[in-house]
């Protein structure tokens, strides 16, 4: 097995862009994009592991993105008290690694890869630069004025599904990028609109002891485990929190093997995602339960290939099995090496060392 922190690292730095454009997966071409939501967790990881140059391209090329937008930004945010703003005044969630918006038929109302965004551009700020560079002031705040004004509306979730649903892990990532937004520009009204979010997830996004996945489900999503590890909506310890991640780990978890996105996930037939997985093992970090998180870092190493590359996902304990050779029809084998679990691989890494 090649050195598989070294390795990530030089594959993230081969594949980003000279603008700063973090491909998605370099061999899977329907992943041939920069998504906000997966470069924001790339360039974390990169500050993580001292990179700060290649994480500042990063959000110099996402903040370029955003501002030229700008006039479109400022249409949806008067529009939205009255419904849903125009579709071509949405802020695009993925572009070409030349800055070309994708023309692939792909759901484009997802607004949780923005707040993502703004809580990446203040963990830089912490870990690597200490000034705000004023082009990045102007993105931050068209995006959290954008997002105080369209939160509360239905749209796409992390996984790109479900996109009439308002959803909790998406709320999340709107509140720590808000409260990200409010400290960077010194701005309270993000700050208190970030506090109607949580005010909201925990009136109309709890099913009995737990989150659930949408407003109106009974189901629980891994990605709930953002709404504590990174955005602090919930404490770690919060009993709310940790009755969520008792749920997935009992219905999103089997024989020991890695996390499942949902319970009816089709996708690739619905295998154990790398990333998920690793992210699992973050939250147990900031719990302290150290020896958990290498639990699942270290499966996360066992399912990296003899190359050294992470996939999307494994086929192991498959939700639908029936499904995986529908999808390896219609768009090959899952995605390896995807840069984000990567990304997810030296972020548990890098903060059980530092422990």
């Amino acid at each position: 097995m090649r050195d598989l922190y070294a390795h990530s690292i030089a594959l993230i730095r081969a594949h980003q862009s000279d603008g700063g454009a973090y491909v998605a997966s370099p061999t899977f071409a329907t992943y041939n994009y920069c998504w906000f939501r997966d470069g924001t967790y790339i360039a974390y990881a990169m500050d993580l592991v001292g990179q700060h140059a290649s994480a500042r391209r990063f959000y110099d090329w996402a903040a370029a993105m955003v501002a030229r937008r700008a006039d479109a930004v400022e249409r949806a945010i008067v529009a939205a008290p009255q419904g849903q703003p125009a579709p071509a005044d949405l802020l695009d969630t993925r572009y070409t690694l030349d800055g070309a918006v994708g023309d692939d038929d792909w759901p484009n109302f997802q607004l949780d890869g923005f707040g993502t965004l703004l809580w990446g551009m203040r963990q830089h700020l912490a870990l690597g630069d200490a000034a705000l560079p004023e082009h990045w002031r102007t993105a931050a705040d068209l995006l959290a004025r954008y997002l105080g004004a369209l939160w509360r509306l239905p749209c796409y979730d992390c996984w790109e599904e479900f996109g009439d649903k308002v959803h909790t892990a998406t709320l999340a990532a709107l509140y720590g990028g808000l409260n990200a937004a409010a400290a960077l520009l010194d701005e309270p009204r993000h700050a208190q609109a970030a506090a109607e979010i949580k005010q909201f997830v925990l009136s109309s996004c709890v099913n009995g002891t737990s989150l659930s996945k949408f407003v109106g489900s009974t189901m629980v999503d891994a990605s709930l485990v953002h709404v504590a590890t990174p955005y602090r909506l919930l404490e770690p310890e919060d009993p709310l929190m940790r009755a969520t991640i008792a749920r997935i780990e009992a219905e999103l978890r089997r024989n020991d093997g890695g996390v499942h996105r949902y319970a009816d996930d089709s996708y690739y037939g619905g295998g154990e995602w790398l990333l998920l997985t690793a992210y699992l093992g973050w939250y147990y970090v900031e719990c302290g339960a150290t020896a958990r998180a290498r639990e699942l870092l270290d499966w996360v190493e066992r399912n990296a290939s003899s190359a050294g590359d992470m996939p999307e996902q494994v086929a192991a304990n498959l939700n639908h099995p029936e499904m995986l050779a529908a999808w390896n029809a219609r768009w090959g084998t899952s995605a390896s090496p995807l840069l984000w679990s990567h990304a997810a691989y030296l972020t548990l890494h890098s903060l059980l060392h530092s422990q």
